[in-house]
């Protein structure tokens, strides 16, 4: 299957994936990957999939969701491998643009550092770029990238792309436990701050790793990176990216609903958390309720309070 969906997404809404790598062909066999270890581990770019084909199955799906009255945000190249080692990319995406929907590639970005990937790139309407670690101990740790590749040069492949490319650049920073993050959040934040990107979403496994012993990073480090990220982005450019696809910030009408929605994108400070209860009408109570009942949990950082939605994967 090739086109697949749409589905909800909540870094691009309604998303239209495009599969245009087979299982499991990659430059990196991280160890959190949803789709298991890499088969092939490659730097290699080549034909996998006949562009036309691809053309025509993406026009197909989105036909079928239109007549269904469904709207799709972008069409998604999001496959079972890493885009980039695709040679047909640029010509995919050209076809595409017929379609009349912006185009978004999400890529662990580690071939960036190639004028002919990077060109590809520039002709997206979105893309989204693998940070999980800047130091080459934890990049080689986490993304067991192929033996060629060289974490200075993906770095400064990003930030070059990030300088030339007009669409809206977003970054994906997944965290898992075992890890120690003091300096490596600092180091990614300053990192990210050159890159301006769009949005910077804190990461964790939510699906069966590749890796038995990968877990989720503890919710005291997760919510620690979010601050130090948004100390250096801003706080409205950081999100947890958690697996909740719920109402962020829409009133529902319930307060419950309402709050665990926006502690699973954003913690709440206390004093966030205080107004958000008097708009709603509502007390303290609320809060200590889904204290009690483990959705909600209370962490302290540079002397504030902040609540977070508790991971479903702990």
């Amino acid at each position: 299957m090739i086109a697949f969906g749409p589905v909800p997404s909540r870094r691009l809404g309604k998303s239209l994936g495009i599969n245009n790598i087979p299982a499991k062909v990659c430059s990196y066999s991280c160890v959190y990957c949803q789709l298991g270890r890499t088969k092939e581990i490659t730097l290699e770019r080549r034909a996998f999939y006949d562009p036309d084909r691809i053309f025509r199955d993406a026009r197909r799906k989105v036909e079928e969701a239109r007549a269904r009255g469904e709207e799709i945000d972008y069409l998604t190249f999001v496959p079972d491998g890493e885009p980039t080692l695709d040679l047909n990319l640029g010509v995919e995406i050209e076809l595409l643009r017929r379609i009349e929907i912006p185009i978004a590639i999400l890529t662990n970005a580690s071939l960036l550092w190639r004028r002919d990937v990077e060109e590809d790139l520039l002709k997206a309407d979105l893309v989204s770029v693998k940070i999980d670690a800047v130091s080459e101990g934890v990049w080689r740790r986490i993304n067991r990238p192929h033996k060629s590749l060289k974490i200075s040069e993906i770095l400064d492949g990003i930030s070059e792309f990030s300088k030339e490319f007009k669409g809206r650049l977003i970054t994906e920073t997944m965290l898992i436990n075992g890890l120690d993050y003091t300096d490596e959040a600092e180091e990614i934040a300053d990192f990210l701050s050159e890159l301006k990107p769009y949005k910077a979403y804190v990461a964790i496994p939510t699906r069966p790793p590749a890796e038995k012993w990968v877990k989720p990073a503890e919710e005291e480090v997760v919510n620690k990176v979010f601050q130090i990220f948004s100390e250096r982005l801003g706080y409205e450019r950081v999100e947890y990216l958690i697996g909740y696809e719920g109402s962020a910030f829409v009133s529902t009408g319930d307060v419950e609903d309402d709050i665990l929605s926006i502690a699973s994108v954003h913690p709440i400070r206390e004093e966030g958390m205080r107004e958000l209860l008097r708009r709603a009408d509502a007390d303290w109570s609320v809060v200590e309720r889904l204290l009690d009942k483990e959705k909600l949990l209370e962490l302290e950082y540079e002397g504030h309070r902040y609540y977070l939605r508790k991971l479903k994967s702990r």
